[in-house]
């Protein structure tokens, strides 16, 4: 039989590991203490984590901190795994692990010194620590590589399916804006408004938290890369930061740059935290764009009716015929996890003890599945709810034509308390607001009907 294990080294000694693993004894003896959750590192974070090597390792080459043929093997291997359709069964280590995600760090040291050995087809042994790792640390390589991975997402994921559902609410609005509706507060009749104008309100939340992401992005594109142990940069060269800030540039498109202090970078995740502050954000106007439109969409007999969303799938096991706003649901989920996330993130934020935090691969973990969800949920809630959901005209019309609230327009002429009266009136009898008004003051009812016109009404002032 052929052997299902081989024999590895490092500095506590041997230790058996998987005869096809390209990963070596340190990725091991994290497979085996922590199996906690069975989650890898997301990976998004994986793909990050070779990019950065691939960046350390030119940056490397070009300051003359290593040979040529090594330094050009881990890119050469870098670029290998990044290609490959099997990448994860190589980065086996899962999210609980340490704290500064040294697993992590060794993992794709090891993975890729197995990889450029192969490429190098001579003598020479690449090693995970000296070669991969030269210039470099796990305390200044994970934060660094949560940066990239947080950069790339928000820039190539959320932002754009922010910006698709700006422009999806904006069609909405020239489409079907010019409704006239009524307004609600406390869930109670108010004052009409143009569904224009509740979708513009939408639009405008959307906007302000797109600007809030943009804002945060240069410096989440700040890296701890060169502080190394503890933020002095021992063991790299003074040059290092910045020429891997200008390979790593080159290999993503994304303009990256040196943390105005290492030390910051490496004990704090400020920037970190304030992301997912905003990511919560992002989540709030969600849940409340979702849930305005499952209330919009109730009934659709007994309840608002004043829209109805595409019908996507059956809506109940027992019910035939029951139609469900199966997605604002599913939205209302993600950003229910998305604050969930906000919540984990700020505590283990406040984890940066002396000169390392230490619940990086949790951070790593939630912001970027906070990221991703909230990206696919911001195109979801675009084209599966508000792209093509229809207008109930007649049910609009008839709730501001039953609507004593109407009144409200009465107020210079009549006063409150009069006013009042008429609306309490109508309550009670069930009757339009303008036959009451005609009975109860003496304005004609050519002038009532301009003065108590709901689409008049929307545009505000005296």
């Amino acid at each position: 039989m052929k052997p299902t294990t081989r024999i590895e080294r490092d500095s506590m000694g041997e230790i058996e590991v998987p005869v096809e693993a390209l990963y070596g004894a340190q990725t091991q003896r994290a497979v085996n203490n922590f199996a906690i959750s069975r989650q890898p590192m997301p990976e998004r974070f994986v793909r990050a984590l070779l990019q950065q090597k691939a960046a350390a390792a030119r940056a490397n080459l070009s300051l003359g901190q290593l040979p040529e043929d090594i330094a050009q093997a881990i890119d050469r291997a870098s670029a290998q795994l990044l290609q490959s359709a099997d990448l994860m069964s190589h980065f086996p280590v899962e999210v609980y692990q340490t704290g500064s995600g040294t697993s992590s760090n060794m993992n794709a040291n090891e993975v890729l010194a197995t990889l450029a050995t192969r490429l190098l087809s001579n003598s020479t042994t690449v090693s995970p620590n000296d070669h991969v790792n030269a210039g470099q640390s796990s305390n200044d390589s994970i934060p660094t590589v949560l940066h990239i991975s947080a950069a790339q997402t928000l820039q190539g994921e959320l932002l754009p399916a922010l910006d698709h559902l700006a422009q999806v609410l904006q069609e909405k609005i020239t489409s079907d804006g010019h409704h006239v509706k009524t307004g609600r507060t406390h869930l109670m009749d108010a004052m009409p408004l143009r569904l224009g104008q509740e979708l513009g309100g939408w639009l405008a939340q959307i906007d302000a938290r797109r600007a809030q992401l943009r804002s945060l992005l240069p410096s989440v594109c700040e890296l701890a890369q060169g502080g190394t142990a503890v933020g002095t940069g021992i063991n790299a060269h003074p040059e290092f930061a910045q020429r891997f800030c200008e390979e790593l540039s080159g290999l993503t498109g994304l303009t990256f740059r040196p943390a105005p202090d290492f030390f910051a970078a490496l004990s704090a995740q400020d920037t970190a935290v304030a992301l997912s502050g905003a990511l919560k954000g992002v989540a709030v106007t969600l849940m409340k764009i979702a849930n305005d439109l499952r209330w919009m969409n109730s009934g659709p007999l007994a309840g608002l009716a004043e829209i109805e969303l595409h019908a996507l799938q059956p809506g109940s096991s027992i019910m035939p015929g029951k139609v469900n706003p199966v997605i604002p649901e599913a939205v209302t989920m993600v950003c229910a996890q998305v604050i969930g996330h906000d919540a984990a993130i700020t505590i283990a934020g406040q984890s940066g003890n002396f000169q390392l935090n230490v619940m990086l691969p949790l951070i790593a973990q939630n912001l970027l599945d906070s990221l991703a969800l909230l990206a696919t949920a911001s195109r979801a809630l675009a084209d599966q709810a508000i792209k093509d959901f229809r207008v109930n005209t007649a049910s609009l019309q008839d709730a501001l034509a039953r609507n004593p609230i109407l009144v409200t327009a009465l107020n210079r002429e009549i006063g409150y308390l009069k006013a009042a009266a008429i609306a309490k009136r109508a309550y009670a009898e069930n009757r339009p607001v303008l036959d009451v008004a005609a009975e109860m003051t003496e304005i004609d009812r050519s002038t009532l009907q301009q003065m108590l016109d709901p689409s008049k009404l929307t545009h505000g002032g005296l």
